[in-house]
């Protein structure tokens, strides 16, 4: 019964987090519904260690939360360059041709 509880608040979850991702108005906001994913999918794969009796789960736990962490880190980094980057536009460009 915990489980199932457990599993259906995570799964609650990450339809608010897809939908952060798709619809954000902005990328932060993106980048963290893409985050948010992440951790519950490492919840989930929490989840089935603890039900399964397995220690396999916590290697994948591991590897998805150091991806995610990455990820994140990656596209903060492109934000950044993005809003420090003057904008290039040409002289026809500003003229309108």
């Amino acid at each position: 019964m915990v489980f199932m509880t457990l599993a259906i608040i995570s799964f609650l979850c990450s339809l608010a987090g897809l939908y952060r991702l798709l619809v954000g108005p902005s990328m932060t906001d993106r980048i963290i519904g893409l985050d948010l994913i992440f951790a519950i999918g490492v919840l989930f794969c929490l989840l089935s260690a603890w039900i399964n009796q397995n220690s396999l789960y916590l290697d994948v736990a591991i590897g998805l939360a150091l991806t995610g962490f990455i990820a994140t880190l990656a596209w903060s980094k492109l934000i950044q360059q993005h809003k420090q980057q003057p904008n290039l536009e040409t002289e026809s460009e500003k003229e309108g041709l």
